[in-house]
């Protein structure tokens, strides 16, 4: 009894200590009643200016190595360096019984690997060869976005030829060998072990020691399987296959892509995001303002970067490069915009379903509620419209306080900001910029309808059949264009997917090269021909924005 007296006592001793130096978090004053301190920046006309690229860099880093929106927009504009770590495993295949030893291209999925295991007569048709490799060491290495090994003119390798020959080289698009030895000679002044890439479907690195920080785990003699891909990319593969094994293989291809198809995708890959370039930062690369002025984003290259400008991004990629330590502010910029993608995403699509199908007053009802419900974290006890109130502005507080709910501490601690790389202010700028225009609509629609007295459209039977009248059916119009306007600026890749949904035995996928029906190979094209396979006058189904669709992902693959 007296030990449990005792045990007891420290107990409360304990407990009594504890709150004696407990120091109760410290609210900023403003914070209780938040008002805006700039209320001339929290304008709701002021939309974004046509030259912004705030939301296309918010796009690109938040689809960095990710299959969907890399095949969308094929062309990329970031570079970014990255890590391959310790016991990753990468495959090679190939018709060849011996171990590379120059540089050559591996995968991160051995369903992709598996593909290129083909037999040939040099080696007496005795089967291909499958080698698999463990990562020994962090291997370095640089990733260019977008399909950036698709075989096509139209810009998929700018910024591959812009960093290894200073200007956009057509002509040696399919000059893969003579592209991989000049990238690893170029990289060796940097310590880099590799190149990563999208290709087709499937994440590769092309990798340039095969005997430098890498080990053989395996390297099999395998079965190609019927109707097996012949070596050397001169031959031609076949365009119209049976239901055969090779043919479910390479289904099981694009399956493993579709892996890495949205966040976070292809994580073996550990991007730097404290130090990538953006070709759509305005400041580093102002040229290339005016070469995309007017046109749609799918057209985007880079083949209008001055001299000027080129100097400055081989300046800024060697400053990136020869950077060894991970410093920066410690924010993790990637699962920061997928928490505003996340939170927006759905509710911005609901918000246009609604629009489009509002034909009377409890609809109304309904639209306004779901505004009200996208931004009730914002919404102060004191915000109301009053008498002397003009142009919404007493709903500021309220699209300021969404705007910025985000990034407020990471912009406003000095610490912090002193530890911030170039890259990261430039990730910052781009999340509040998309933060705040998405506030500024959806905010503004709320307190218009706040104002028109949308909140308090009395629940009745008449209120469900009373048609709209002239001004409430004009408002309703105007904010389906503000919604359509606003997805469309935020183009976010998670809107694009099959309509109607896929079957069961479907999948949805987005056509590219150069698998552009399913698991159908093209014919494998000559170098000449291969150059006509452009977005400018060449094959015509490359020129077009690629549109998803469903493929079946069962036998039969053809119906």
């Amino acid at each position: 009894m007296g030990l449990v007296c005792w045990s007891y006592l420290v107990i409360l001793s304990c407990a009594a200590l504890t709150r004696s130096v407990q120091i109760p978090i410290q609210v900023p004053p403003t914070l209780h009643n938040f008002k805006s301190t700039m209320p001339e920046i929290w304008d709701f006309n002021a939309t974004p200016s046509l030259n912004s690229t705030s939301h296309l860099i918010f796009d690109t880093v938040g689809s960095l190595a990710q299959h969907w929106t890399n095949t969308r927009y094929r062309n990329g504009h970031t570079v970014v360096p990255g890590t391959v770590p310790i016991g990753t495993l990468l495959y090679h295949g190939t018709d060849q019984s011996e171990v590379p030893t120059e540089p050559d291209w591996i995968a991160t999925d051995p369903d992709h690997s598996y593909v290129f295991c083909r037999t040939s007569s040099a080696s007496g048709n005795s089967g291909c060869w499958h080698l698999t490799l463990v990562v020994t060491r962090p291997l370095r290495v640089l990733y260019f976005d977008g399909s950036s090994a698709a075989k096509m003119q139209g810009g998929t390798m700018d910024s591959q030829d812009i960093t290894v020959w200073g200007q956009v080289k057509p002509e040696w698009t399919w000059n893969e060998r003579k592209r991989i030895n000049d990238l690893c000679e170029w990289g060796q002044k940097f310590g880099l072990d590799g190149f990563m890439r999208l290709v087709a479907f499937f994440f590769e690195i092309m990798l340039c020691d095969f005997a430098n920080g890498v080990e053989i785990v395996s390297h099999l003699n395998l079965d190609p399987g019927k109707d097996a891909h012949p070596a050397g990319p001169e031959q031609e593969l076949p365009s119209s296959l049976s239901p055969s094994a090779t043919y479910v293989l390479q289904y099981r291809s694009i399956e493993a892509g579709g892996w890495h198809n949205t966040y976070p995708g292809e994580t073996r890959v550990k991007l730097d995001l404290n130090h990538l370039i953006s070709f759509y930062d305005t400041n580093l690369f102002p040229s290339l303002v005016f070469a995309r002025f007017g046109q749609e984003r799918w057209k985007h290259r880079l083949q209008g970067l001055n001299a000027v400008d080129l100097k400055t991004f081989q300046a800024r990629l060697g400053e990136v490069l020869k950077q060894n330590d991970h410093a920066g502010s410690g924010v993790d910029w990637s699962t920061l915009i997928h928490v505003v993608v996340d939170r927006y995403a759905e509710r911005l699509e609901i918000l246009h379903y609604l629009l489009n199908t509002t034909t009377t007053a409890e609809h109304v009802k309904r639209v306004q509620g779901h505004l009200r419900s996208m931004l009730v974290q914002h919404i102060l006890y004191t915000s109301m419209p009053n008498s002397g109130s003009t142009n919404y502005s007493w709903a500021v507080p309220v699209y300021e306080h969404c705007a910025t709910t985000h990034t407020r501490y990471t912009s406003s601690t000095p610490s912090l900001s002193a530890r911030m790389t170039k890259s990261e202010s430039l990730i910052l700028h781009s999340i509040q910029e998309v933060s705040k225009e998405i506030c500024r609509v959806v905010v503004g629609m709320w307190a218009g309808g706040v104002e028109l007295g949308f909140d308090t459209i009395p629940t009745s039977p008449s209120s469900s059949s009373a048609k709209l009248d002239p001004e409430t059916a004009t408002t309703i119009r105007q904010w389906k264009e503000r919604t359509e306007g606003l997805m469309a600026w935020l183009d976010w890749s998670v809107w694009v997917r099959c309509r109607p949904e896929c079957g069961y035995e479907e999948i949805c996928y987005l056509p590219t090269w150069p698998f552009l029906d399913g698991p159908d190979w093209l014919p494998w094209p000559h170098v000449d021909e291969a150059m006509q396979l452009s977005g400018e006058g060449g094959e015509e189904r490359f020129s077009v924005r690629p549109t998803p669709k469903c493929i079946r992902r069962v036998e039969p693959f053809r119906v």
